[in-house]
Protein backbone atom coordinates (compact mmCIF):
# COMPACT_ATOMS: atom_id res chain seq x y z
CA UNK A 1 0.00 0.00 0.00
CA UNK A 2 1.36 3.06 -1.21
CA UNK A 3 2.10 5.61 2.04
CA UNK A 4 1.89 8.91 0.05
CA UNK A 5 -1.41 9.16 -2.40
CA UNK A 6 -1.78 12.18 -4.73
CA UNK A 7 -5.36 13.73 -5.96
CA UNK A 8 -5.08 16.21 -9.21
CA UNK A 9 -8.39 16.50 -9.62
CA UNK A 10 -10.47 18.96 -12.47
CA UNK A 11 -12.53 20.66 -10.11
CA UNK A 12 -15.44 21.15 -12.73
CA UNK A 13 -15.55 17.41 -13.21
CA UNK A 14 -17.94 15.11 -12.05
CA UNK A 15 -18.12 11.41 -11.36
CA UNK A 16 -20.14 9.66 -8.45
CA UNK A 17 -21.01 10.86 -5.05
CA UNK A 18 -18.63 13.79 -6.29
CA UNK A 19 -15.13 15.16 -4.71
CA UNK A 20 -16.58 15.20 -1.00
CA UNK A 21 -17.41 11.39 -1.76
CA UNK A 22 -13.82 10.54 -3.16
CA UNK A 23 -12.25 12.42 -0.11
CA UNK A 24 -14.19 9.57 1.84
CA UNK A 25 -13.44 6.69 -0.29
CA UNK A 26 -9.89 7.55 -0.03
CA UNK A 27 -10.12 7.59 3.58
CA UNK A 28 -11.61 4.16 3.77
CA UNK A 29 -7.86 3.49 2.77
CA UNK A 30 -4.62 3.18 4.88
CA UNK A 31 -2.85 6.11 2.62
CA UNK A 32 -0.76 7.79 4.52
CA UNK A 33 -0.54 11.33 3.41
CA UNK A 34 -2.34 12.47 1.53
CA UNK A 35 -1.78 15.35 -1.50
CA UNK A 36 -4.61 16.84 -2.83
CA UNK A 37 -4.74 19.50 -5.99
CA UNK A 38 -7.73 20.75 -7.51
CA UNK A 39 -7.63 22.75 -10.78
CA UNK A 40 -10.13 24.70 -12.98
CA UNK A 41 -8.57 23.47 -15.94
CA UNK A 42 -6.53 20.83 -17.56
CA UNK A 43 -3.71 23.06 -18.61
CA UNK A 44 -3.19 23.90 -14.97
CA UNK A 45 -2.59 20.12 -13.82
CA UNK A 46 1.36 19.81 -14.69
CA UNK A 47 2.44 21.82 -12.06
CA UNK A 48 0.46 20.28 -10.10
CA UNK A 49 1.90 16.65 -10.78
CA UNK A 50 5.26 18.34 -10.85
CA UNK A 51 4.84 19.64 -6.96
CA UNK A 52 3.05 15.95 -6.27
CA UNK A 53 6.46 13.95 -7.41
CA UNK A 54 8.30 16.27 -6.30
CA UNK A 55 6.83 15.58 -2.29
CA UNK A 56 7.00 11.81 -3.11
CA UNK A 57 4.00 10.54 -4.32
CA UNK A 58 3.88 6.98 -4.91
CA UNK A 59 0.69 7.01 -6.18
CA UNK A 60 -1.28 9.62 -8.49
CA UNK A 61 -5.28 9.60 -8.45
CA UNK A 62 -6.32 11.31 -11.83
CA UNK A 63 -9.97 13.23 -11.61
CA UNK A 64 -11.33 14.23 -15.06
CA UNK A 65 -11.50 12.75 -18.84
CA UNK A 66 -9.23 12.62 -21.05
CA UNK A 67 -7.60 16.20 -21.40
CA UNK A 68 -7.15 15.82 -17.67
CA UNK A 69 -5.24 12.60 -18.36
CA UNK A 70 -3.23 13.78 -21.06
CA UNK A 71 -1.80 16.85 -19.37
CA UNK A 72 -0.63 14.71 -16.32
CA UNK A 73 0.83 11.78 -18.45
CA UNK A 74 3.13 14.26 -20.35
CA UNK A 75 4.22 15.37 -16.93
CA UNK A 76 4.38 11.74 -15.17
CA UNK A 77 6.02 9.70 -18.44
CA UNK A 78 8.82 8.18 -17.68
CA UNK A 79 8.37 8.60 -13.59
CA UNK A 80 7.49 5.29 -13.10
CA UNK A 81 4.90 6.41 -10.43
CA UNK A 82 1.66 4.54 -11.20
CA UNK A 83 -1.25 6.80 -12.41
CA UNK A 84 -5.11 5.93 -11.42
CA UNK A 85 -7.54 7.22 -13.59
CA UNK A 86 -10.66 8.32 -12.20
CA UNK A 87 -12.99 8.73 -15.24
CA UNK A 88 -14.63 12.12 -14.84
CA UNK A 89 -15.06 13.43 -18.04
CA UNK A 90 -17.66 12.88 -20.73
CA UNK A 91 -15.40 10.67 -23.34
CA UNK A 92 -13.40 8.78 -21.09
CA UNK A 93 -11.49 7.11 -24.02
CA UNK A 94 -8.37 5.96 -22.43
CA UNK A 95 -10.10 4.91 -19.24
CA UNK A 96 -12.51 2.90 -21.43
CA UNK A 97 -9.98 1.61 -23.89
CA UNK A 98 -8.22 0.14 -20.72
CA UNK A 99 -11.29 -1.25 -18.94
CA UNK A 100 -11.42 0.92 -16.06
CA UNK A 101 -15.17 1.81 -15.39
CA UNK A 102 -17.02 4.76 -14.68
CA UNK A 103 -17.26 4.19 -11.49
CA UNK A 104 -15.91 6.17 -8.53
CA UNK A 105 -15.54 3.32 -6.01
CA UNK A 106 -14.04 0.84 -8.34
CA UNK A 107 -11.79 3.00 -10.24
CA UNK A 108 -10.73 3.63 -6.66
CA UNK A 109 -10.07 0.52 -5.61
CA UNK A 110 -8.60 -0.84 -8.99
CA UNK A 111 -5.81 2.09 -8.01
CA UNK A 112 -4.63 0.55 -4.96
CA UNK A 113 -5.02 -2.83 -5.78
CA UNK A 114 -5.39 -2.98 -9.53
CA UNK A 115 -2.64 -3.90 -11.85
CA UNK A 116 0.22 -2.26 -12.61
CA UNK A 117 0.76 -2.24 -16.32
CA UNK A 118 3.60 -0.40 -18.17
CA UNK A 119 1.85 0.96 -21.50
CA UNK A 120 3.40 3.74 -24.32
CA UNK A 121 2.54 7.13 -24.97
CA UNK A 122 2.66 8.58 -28.62
CA UNK A 123 4.68 11.77 -28.75
CA UNK A 124 3.70 14.74 -31.16
CA UNK A 125 5.63 17.74 -31.30
CA UNK A 126 7.28 17.01 -28.09
CA UNK A 127 4.08 16.39 -26.03
CA UNK A 128 2.74 13.02 -25.30
CA UNK A 129 -0.95 11.87 -25.91
CA UNK A 130 -2.26 8.79 -24.68
CA UNK A 131 -5.37 7.97 -26.75
CA UNK A 132 -4.74 9.59 -30.24
CA UNK A 133 -3.51 12.79 -32.36
CA UNK A 134 -4.78 14.02 -35.14
CA UNK A 135 -4.56 16.91 -37.66
CA UNK A 136 -7.37 18.29 -40.09
CA UNK A 137 -10.81 17.31 -39.98
CA UNK A 138 -10.78 15.22 -36.88
CA UNK A 139 -8.98 18.11 -35.11
CA UNK A 140 -11.63 20.36 -36.01
CA UNK A 141 -14.00 18.52 -35.00
CA UNK A 142 -12.49 18.96 -31.94
CA UNK A 143 -12.13 22.45 -31.49
CA UNK A 144 -15.39 23.07 -32.57
CA UNK A 145 -17.02 21.04 -30.05
CA UNK A 146 -18.46 23.75 -27.26
CA UNK A 147 -17.65 22.84 -23.88
CA UNK A 148 -21.41 23.67 -22.53
CA UNK A 149 -22.64 21.34 -25.38
CA UNK A 150 -20.49 18.22 -24.62
CA UNK A 151 -21.76 18.69 -20.78
CA UNK A 152 -24.98 18.72 -21.76
CA UNK A 153 -24.95 16.25 -25.09
CA UNK A 154 -22.13 14.10 -24.17
CA UNK A 155 -20.49 12.28 -27.25
CA UNK A 156 -23.23 13.18 -29.35
CA UNK A 157 -21.78 16.93 -29.09
CA UNK A 158 -18.60 15.26 -31.10
CA UNK A 159 -21.64 13.95 -34.23
CA UNK A 160 -22.82 17.38 -34.05
CA UNK A 161 -19.38 18.83 -34.54
CA UNK A 162 -18.51 16.57 -37.32
CA UNK A 163 -21.58 17.53 -39.06
CA UNK A 164 -20.46 20.74 -39.47
CA UNK A 165 -17.22 20.08 -41.02
CA UNK A 166 -17.52 17.21 -43.24
CA UNK A 167 -17.37 20.00 -46.31
CA UNK A 168 -13.95 20.91 -45.64
CA UNK A 169 -11.56 21.00 -48.50
CA UNK A 170 -8.55 18.50 -48.12
CA UNK A 171 -4.89 20.08 -47.75
CA UNK A 172 -1.89 18.73 -49.79
CA UNK A 173 0.65 16.73 -47.14
CA UNK A 174 3.17 14.49 -47.44
CA UNK A 175 3.99 12.10 -44.78
CA UNK A 176 6.57 9.67 -44.04
CA UNK A 177 6.44 6.27 -41.63
CA UNK A 178 10.14 5.54 -40.23
CA UNK A 179 11.40 7.60 -42.71
CA UNK A 180 10.05 6.01 -46.13
CA UNK A 181 7.45 8.34 -48.09
CA UNK A 182 4.46 6.84 -47.50
CA UNK A 183 1.38 9.40 -48.36
CA UNK A 184 1.86 12.08 -51.06
CA UNK A 185 -1.84 13.73 -51.72
CA UNK A 186 -4.51 15.68 -50.44
CA UNK A 187 -6.19 14.33 -47.49
CA UNK A 188 -9.17 15.84 -45.32
CA UNK A 189 -7.23 14.11 -42.19
CA UNK A 190 -3.90 12.59 -40.53
CA UNK A 191 -4.56 10.42 -37.07
CA UNK A 192 -2.05 8.87 -35.01
CA UNK A 193 -3.90 6.81 -32.36
CA UNK A 194 -1.81 4.59 -29.43
CA UNK A 195 -5.36 2.80 -28.70
CA UNK A 196 -8.20 1.87 -30.92
CA UNK A 197 -11.23 3.91 -30.11
CA UNK A 198 -10.92 7.57 -30.40
CA UNK A 199 -12.67 10.64 -30.03
CA UNK A 200 -16.62 10.04 -30.23
CA UNK A 201 -16.05 6.80 -29.22
CA UNK A 202 -14.91 5.78 -32.60
CA UNK A 203 -13.52 2.19 -33.23
CA UNK A 204 -10.91 3.47 -35.72
CA UNK A 205 -8.05 1.29 -35.22
CA UNK A 206 -9.01 -2.24 -35.62
CA UNK A 207 -5.45 -3.94 -33.92
CA UNK A 208 -4.45 -0.67 -32.07
CA UNK A 209 -2.46 -1.49 -28.61
CA UNK A 210 -1.23 1.04 -26.23
CA UNK A 211 1.82 -1.69 -25.15
CA UNK A 212 2.99 -3.03 -28.60
CA UNK A 213 5.48 -0.43 -29.54
CA UNK A 214 3.82 0.86 -32.15
CA UNK A 215 1.82 4.22 -33.29
CA UNK A 216 -1.07 3.36 -35.54
CA UNK A 217 -1.36 5.81 -38.47
CA UNK A 218 -4.63 6.39 -40.75
CA UNK A 219 -5.25 9.10 -43.56
CA UNK A 220 -8.68 9.69 -44.91
CA UNK A 221 -9.16 11.50 -48.40
CA UNK A 222 -12.73 11.77 -48.12
CA UNK A 223 -14.67 14.62 -49.36
CA UNK A 224 -18.06 15.80 -48.31
CA UNK A 225 -21.09 13.93 -46.19
CA UNK A 226 -21.52 11.00 -48.64
CA UNK A 227 -18.10 9.98 -48.85
CA UNK A 228 -17.40 10.54 -44.76
CA UNK A 229 -20.72 9.05 -44.18
CA UNK A 230 -18.96 5.75 -46.09
CA UNK A 231 -15.74 5.83 -44.13
CA UNK A 232 -17.56 5.77 -40.70
CA UNK A 233 -20.70 3.16 -41.82
CA UNK A 234 -16.93 1.63 -42.58
CA UNK A 235 -15.84 1.73 -39.46
CA UNK A 236 -18.95 0.91 -37.59
CA UNK A 237 -19.43 -2.30 -39.78
CA UNK A 238 -16.02 -3.58 -40.65
CA UNK A 239 -12.16 -2.52 -40.93
CA UNK A 240 -11.45 1.45 -41.14
CA UNK A 241 -8.87 0.13 -43.89
CA UNK A 242 -11.52 -1.89 -46.24
CA UNK A 243 -12.71 2.58 -47.01
CA UNK A 244 -11.44 3.01 -50.03
CA UNK A 245 -11.00 6.70 -48.14
CA UNK A 246 -8.68 5.69 -45.64
CA UNK A 247 -5.27 3.89 -45.34
CA UNK A 248 -3.78 2.74 -42.36
CA UNK A 249 -0.06 1.68 -41.94
CA UNK A 250 1.72 1.21 -38.29
CA UNK A 251 5.19 2.71 -37.63
CA UNK A 252 7.36 4.21 -35.19
CA UNK A 253 7.96 7.76 -36.13
CA UNK A 254 5.89 9.31 -38.24
CA UNK A 255 6.71 13.04 -39.73
CA UNK A 256 4.14 15.14 -41.93
CA UNK A 257 4.07 18.26 -43.99
CA UNK A 258 1.23 20.27 -44.54
CA UNK A 259 0.86 22.89 -47.63
CA UNK A 260 -1.08 25.19 -45.17
CA UNK A 261 -1.78 24.94 -41.72
CA UNK A 262 -4.09 22.54 -40.03
CA UNK A 263 -4.96 22.59 -36.21
CA UNK A 264 -4.15 19.16 -34.44
CA UNK A 265 -5.20 17.84 -31.15
CA UNK A 266 -4.03 15.23 -28.76
CA UNK A 267 -6.35 13.10 -26.71
CA UNK A 268 -9.30 16.19 -27.20
CA UNK A 269 -7.80 18.92 -26.58
CA UNK A 270 -7.08 21.59 -29.35
CA UNK A 271 -3.77 23.10 -29.99
CA UNK A 272 -2.17 25.90 -32.58
CA UNK A 273 -2.30 25.19 -36.42
CA UNK A 274 0.56 23.76 -37.74
CA UNK A 275 2.35 23.08 -41.08
CA UNK A 276 4.64 20.23 -39.55
CA UNK A 277 4.16 17.01 -37.49
CA UNK A 278 6.88 14.95 -36.16
CA UNK A 279 5.49 11.69 -33.96
CA UNK A 280 7.05 9.20 -31.90
CA UNK A 281 6.44 6.32 -29.20
CA UNK A 282 7.40 6.65 -25.55
CA UNK A 283 7.58 2.65 -25.08
CA UNK A 284 6.67 1.72 -21.57
CA UNK A 285 6.94 5.45 -20.65
CA UNK A 286 3.28 5.22 -18.71
CA UNK A 287 2.80 3.21 -15.31
CA UNK A 288 -1.24 2.44 -14.97
CA UNK A 289 -3.64 0.95 -12.55
CA UNK A 290 -5.61 -1.34 -14.62
CA UNK A 291 -8.28 -3.89 -13.74
CA UNK A 292 -6.75 -7.60 -13.10
CA UNK A 293 -6.45 -9.88 -16.02
CA UNK A 294 -8.41 -12.95 -16.01
CA UNK A 295 -6.62 -16.20 -16.19
CA UNK A 296 -7.42 -16.59 -19.56
CA UNK A 297 -6.18 -13.32 -20.68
Amino acid sequence: MPTQVAVIAHKKKTLGGGLDRLRVVLSEYDVGELLWYEVPKSKKAPKKVKKALKKGAELVFVWGGDGMVQRCADTMAGSGVPMAVLPAGTGNLFAGNMGIPVDLEESVRIGFHGERRKLDLGVLNGEHFAVMAGAGFEADMVADVDRAAKGKLGKLAYFRAAARHVGGNPVPMEVKVDGVPWFKDEASCLMLANVGTITGGIEAFDDARPDDGWLDVGVSTAKGPIQWARVFTTMATGRSEDSPFIRVTRAREVTARFESPMTYELDGGDRDATTEMKATVARGALTLCVPERRPSE
